[in-house]
């Protein structure tokens, strides 16, 4: 039986390299790949949080490892509905959270990882959020340093985007990579589990629940349409101007008068994601700020049938305005009075800072907050000795 890192390592190489896969199924008869999944499960909080059911990690065995690959083997693993439960937003609403059971929850984790280790090599670089390595400081350190000149923020929020995921478009999705029947029934077994709600069953017919081990790599899955669209339509149409020329001139950049911020022909496009949250950064007229959002709403509601959340889904200026992302309000530097080496060096760049009147009433750029970031793992102790001490 091959290690879980060995299983995972070949499975990268595979995404790495574009190659379909055919025995996805049989990796789940795998134990190792379960011991992987609960050592990643178990401390967390939410392991002694019961389902349905009322499972929880509490008893947990090798024995009970090796009923749960009997079941998959013979193909008679059925999940659960998972328990609806509603926590608070911001805005005041309530957020629905389903809670599987911990079966269902170690079978989620193992098909996590076979899912991540094959389609994280193919996600595209602009994609942060639910990604190993990656998070709202490497977006925001992103915008701050790459967004230069931007005029316009095409600020984005899908509305219910776990709630409204369409199963068959989803499924088509994973379909063309996973040729394994079996792996696919099982994953639409998954989603059209139902839930429980006041001890009534309720149907899925789209969407995942949020609480679900395996959702945010689902939602990056379906949402990577969204980048490749982005990136393959939307900035080669809407980025002009030649790069090998301007380089050519910058030794006659001081005998010129200052650069002409209406060039007609030129264009640039700029786009991060993290999650159902996404920020477009646009320089160029406010007309075609204004029809790259449309072609978004279009392109959401035709080919994922998805809806743009109109409250949250603005047009705002640059240097006027400030673009919400990730909890940060974002700017266009402009200070004339700013030098470096003779030359203005802020004008144009971007600028994330908290809001005022939050935190401790100060403004807090991004690299104050990647000082702040929680403690590593390497600081905290290795593991509990045992899942019954979590019960405390």
């Amino acid at each position: 039986m091959q290690s879980a890192e060995t299983v995972l390592g070949v499975l990268r190489e595979r995404g790495r390299r574009g190659l379909p896969c055919d025995e996805l199924y049989r990796q789940l008869f795998n134990p190792h790949l379960y011991l992987t999944a609960y050592g990643r499960l178990y401390s967390n909080h939410g392991a002694m949080t019961p389902g349905a059911c009322g499972e929880t990690v509490d008893g947990m065995s090798l024995a009970k490892i090796g009923r749960i690959i009997d079941a998959l083997r013979h193909e008679r693993f059925r999940f659960q509905p998972v328990k609806r439960v509603y926590i608070p937003k911001k805005s005041g609403k309530l957020r629905p959270l389903g809670l599987p059971s911990w079966s269902d929850k170690l079978v989620g984790e193992v098909m996590r990882l076979l899912l991540e280790a094959y389609y994280e090599p193919q996600f595209s670089g602009r994609s942060y959020g639910f990604r190993p390595g990656r998070g709202c400081h490497d977006a925001l350190t992103h915008v701050a340093e790459s967004w230069t000149g931007t005029t316009w923020f095409i600020e984005g929020d899908i509305s219910d985007c776990f709630g409204s995921l369409d199963h068959g478009i989803l499924l088509g999705i994973l379909g063309e990579k996973i040729h394994d029947n079996r792996f696919l029934r099982l994953l639409r077994n998954m989603l059209q589990a139902g839930y429980l709600e006041d001890w009534e069953w309720n149907a899925t017919l789209s969407g995942c629940p949020q609480g679900g081990v395996a959702s945010p790599v689902l939602s990056n899955i379906y949402l990577d349409r969204l980048d490749k669209f982005v990136e393959t339509v939307l900035i080669p149409e809407y980025t002009r101007g030649d790069r090998a020329a301007a380089r050519e001139l910058r030794q006659q950049l001081r005998g010129l008068p200052s650069g002409d911020p209406c060039d007609p022909g030129f264009r640039r496009l700029r786009y991060a994601r993290y999650a159902d949250d996404h920020l477009l950064g646009f320089t160029g007229p406010k007309a075609e700020a204004q029809e790259i959002k449309s072609r978004l709403a279009r392109f959401l509601h035709d080919d994922l049938k998805l809806e743009l959340n109109r409250d949250k889904t603005l047009i705002t200026h640059a240097r006027s305005g400030a673009a919400r992302f990730l909890g940060y309000e974002i700017t266009v530097h402009h200070a004339d009075h700013k030098l470096t080496n003779g030359r203005r060096s802020v004008n144009g760049k971007g600028r994330p800072a908290r809001p005022r009147g939050r935190d401790h009433g100060q403004e807090r750029s991004v690299h104050e907050a990647r000082q702040t970031r929680a403690t590593p793992r390497s600081a905290e102790p290795d593991r509990p000795p045992d899942c019954r001490q979590i019960r405390g």
